[in-house]
């Protein structure tokens, strides 16, 4: 890679970027967004780089990648033009947040595998939430995870972080186990609510009418069986949210030959 073309189009970019954000001349469209406007875009870009990934195409990959830097440029010239920062900013504080949690690379520090990486890590990133006098107890850490990641992801998330407190490393048998016990509480509630026909394919809402608290009892239990089954994920090293992701496509494709 030539660093020195990797900056000059870059800086071409931006400049691209700035003049469609430009009063008077730009874009009407680029001048009327604001960082709610675009946060659609910017969740919808992401997910459209996961998809060129998972398809392995990479003409796409790179076509995708493009587009979601244009989302990253973007909300940095609208906080630009209000004041807050600008893109220069976001680089370089990225830049020293890269350097300062990787001393085995920069620094004097040594790492004999990517699980003592990981480690050092962590142990950076509290220093640093200290150094900033924020909470830095496990439940705090749990906190901080955005509500916006989606559901599996963020439950697989939250699971890691708690066993990093030493609150929930579970063997793989007492994971699988937990998966279990929710699926039968759930299988209980279920039975209890309605007489489940194993012939019909109807939903207990179409066999009777479910109040707001059963709806809600249900709700519980079913989510107490995705999280566990997320956890058993955490445990077997796999992402929950990639495996139903490839589920999907599966169901996709077996749908497609079925209806054929």
């Amino acid at each position: 890679m030539d660093l020195d073309e990797a900056a000059r189009v870059f800086r071409e970019f931006v400049a691209v970027i700035k003049r469609l954000r430009t009063p008077e001349t730009g874009c009407p469209w680029d001048l009327e967004q604001d960082h709610r406007t675009l946060r659609p875009f910017l969740i919808e870009e992401a997910y459209e780089v996961l998809d060129a990934i998972d398809r392995g195409d990479d003409p796409a990959f790179r076509e995708e990648l493009g587009d979601l830097l244009l989302q990253v440029v973007l909300h940095a010239q609208v906080a630009d033009d209000r004041g807050a920062f600008s893109i220069t900013d976001v680089i370089r504080r990225i830049e020293r947040k890269m350097v300062r949690r990787h001393p085995h690379v920069f620094g004097p520090a040594k790492a004999a595998g990517s699980a003592e990486v990981l480690k050092n890590w962590d142990q950076i990133k509290a220093a640093e939430a200290a150094e900033k006098g924020h909470d830095s107890s496990p439940a705090a850490a749990l906190a901080r995870l955005p509500e916006t990641l989606p559901a599996l992801q963020r439950a697989q998330r939250l699971g890691e972080k708690a066993a990093k407190a030493g609150v929930e490393d579970y063997s793989l048998a007492t994971l699988l186990a937990k998966v279990h016990a929710a699926f039968a509480e759930l299988e209980r509630d279920i039975k209890s609510d309605a007489e489940v026909s194993e012939s019909e394919p109807a939903s207990i809402a179409a066999a009777q009418p479910m109040k707001d608290a059963q709806c809600l009892r249900l709700g519980e239990a079913l989510g107490d069986v995705l999280f566990q089954i997320c956890q058993l994920a955490r445990g077997l090293s796999l992402s929950a949210e990639d495996s139903l992701r490839a589920s999907n496509r599966r169901f996709i494709e077996r749908f497609r030959t079925e209806t054929r």
